[in-house]
């Protein structure tokens, strides 16, 4: 059993608050933004398979965080798509636009 997997422990919250998640989700729209700028910047100069590799998966992140702003507005945030039991806080805080418990996250690959 990973440290995602274990129960909340004691004085943490088990979901995080709608300020936290934006807060979080902020951070890493910002985060990829910046790096896809940095991508453009060097892809000025030199335009290859692994720069457009990396663009592809920054742009990819990127709907996924939009994705989870949306679930946020519609209070489905933090709920796991698979099995509807709510993802851990400590799964969030590392990977705020998570639509998955670790569990489930096993199965979907």
């Amino acid at each position: 059993m990973s440290s995602l997997d274990t129960p909340p422990t004691e004085g943490r919250p088990e979901r995080l608050t709608t300020h936290e998640a934006r807060q979080r989700l902020e951070h890493e729209r910002n985060a990829r933004l910046t790096q896809l700028r940095a991508l453009d910047e060097a892809g000025q100069e030199v335009t290859d398979q692994v720069t457009a590799a990396q663009k592809d998966a920054v742009r990819r992140v990127l709907t996924e965080i939009e994705a989870a702003f949306a679930r946020v507005a519609d209070g489905s945030y933090g709920t796991c798509a698979g099995c509807s039991r709510p993802v851990p806080a400590e799964r969030l805080e590392i990977l705020p636009y998570t639509r998955f418990c670790v569990a489930c996250q096993r199965h979907s690959v």
